[in-house]
């Protein structure tokens, strides 16, 4: 037996567990990590100042006393460092720089002309060379870099197939990493987007309630992010969540993915192309301002994407039985044309039993899900973060 490095990993173990309470409870005292942790007061205080060298928690005023001297309170240090998220998509990248909490610095958008992967790779670097200039000092600078991409990545990093963006095998993370020299984490949109609504997106008393969410992302194309008992669901190859590819016409439109009838062809931004309606613009941004003035071929459409979405999600709630479905991307923002048709449809066509207790919501984070659930997946190996029950 390794004693050395079993003694190691535990110390490493116990550091994460009181960098995460610090981080989800602050502000606590010594004796209150003692008592919420288990673990004993000498080995607390050891960890603590470990912590505070590192410069991730600090202390801050005195706390409340059950008899004695009042204890100094322990907060974390959302500033030591900073990461980048950045979404691709297919007409844009979008990116933000964020400190260790989430809350973004500032915030950048490139218009994406062409797909090619060397030309969506240079606007990466430019977007990445942008924010990392207006970066403040800290005591770890820039920490590491998170994307979300509309398609399947395995577990190198690389996009093995993006239909809407046409690449196929593109070993994204290893390239970004050779030129950048930062840590680098890619997933597919829809699963960092629901670890932004999970992590960043309610509050941690909230957080702890919900152990089983599905996260819809709906703009040029459609993904769900699953997570299942608190944990993010990949499937038995990383591949769980394209929904998008669901066939609800067996016979319907040719798709991207060289299918028919699926699901993202009728309830996405595709659907505004291949309406029969003649429309002022065919994406959500510029189609919002006819929607607010009631232009009725603009509403008459977002009411069917709404029951189109309606029909998927139905299917999703009935096979997954989840506790919280969460819609989010560029069509959230359309919430208030396409709604009513998309809860009709649910109500009526889902089990009853699946959909008494289901909370059907609409993304707190907008159109930021993708890009802020990137910056965390960027964060959380920096911190260490070890799934751990107390």
């Amino acid at each position: 037996m390794n004693v050395t490095g079993d003694q190691a990993l535990v110390k490493k173990l116990n550091k994460s567990i009181v960098l995460e309470r610090i981080r989800l409870h602050a502000p606590l005292s010594r004796a209150q990590l003692s008592s919420q942790t288990g673990l004993n007061k000498a080995t607390v205080s050891n960890l603590v100042a470990e912590l505070i060298t590192d410069g991730l928690v600090y202390e801050t005023g005195l706390g409340e006393s059950s008899g004695g001297r009042k204890p100094l309170m322990l907060l974390f240090n959302s500033r030591a460092g900073f990461v980048l998220g950045i979404e691709v998509s297919v007409q844009y990248i979008k990116g933000a720089l964020t400190d260790l909490a989430g809350t973004i610095e500032t915030e950048l958008t490139f218009s994406l002309t062409q797909h090619d992967p060397a030309f969506v790779m240079e606007q990466i670097r430019k977007l990445v060379q942008e924010l990392m200039q207006v970066t403040p000092p800290s005591p770890h600078g820039i920490v590491g870099i998170g994307l979300g991409v509309p398609g399947m990545v395995d577990e190198t990093g690389t996009v093995l197939f993006a239909p809407n963006l046409g690449w196929e095998g593109v070993p994204l993370r290893q390239q970004l990493e050779a030129e950048l020299g930062l840590p680098v984490v890619v997933d597919n949109e829809a699963n960092v987007g629901a670890q932004g609504e999970l992590y960043y997106g309610m509050d941690g008393d909230h957080r702890q309630l919900v152990r089983d969410l599905v996260y819809i992302s709906a703009g040029s194309g459609i993904g769900a992010g699953i997570i299942i008992d608190g944990k993010p669901y990949q499937g038995a190859w990383g591949y769980a969540g394209e929904t998008g590819h669901m066939t609800i016409d067996w016979n319907g439109r040719l798709c991207s993915c060289g299918s028919r009838g699926c699901w993202e062809l009728y309830a996405s931004e595709k659907a505004y192309a291949s309406s029969t309606l003649k429309l002022p613009a065919h994406n959500t941004a510029e189609l919002l301002p006819f929607a607010q003035q009631g232009e009725a071929s603009t509403l008459s459409v977002l009411e069917d994407i709404g029951r189109y979405l309606g029909v998927g999600i139905t299917s999703i709630v009935n096979s997954l039985n989840p506790g919280m479905l969460i819609i989010g991307g560029p069509l959230a923002e359309a919430r208030p044309w396409l709604e009513q048709s998309m809860r009709e449809v649910i109500d009526e066509r889902a089990l009853p039993y699946h959909r008494r207790q289901l909370q059907i919501r609409f993304s707190t984070l907008g159109s930021r899900s993708t890009m802020l659930g990137a910056a965390y997946a960027a964060t959380a190996p920096f911190l260490g973060r070890v799934r751990v029950s107390l």
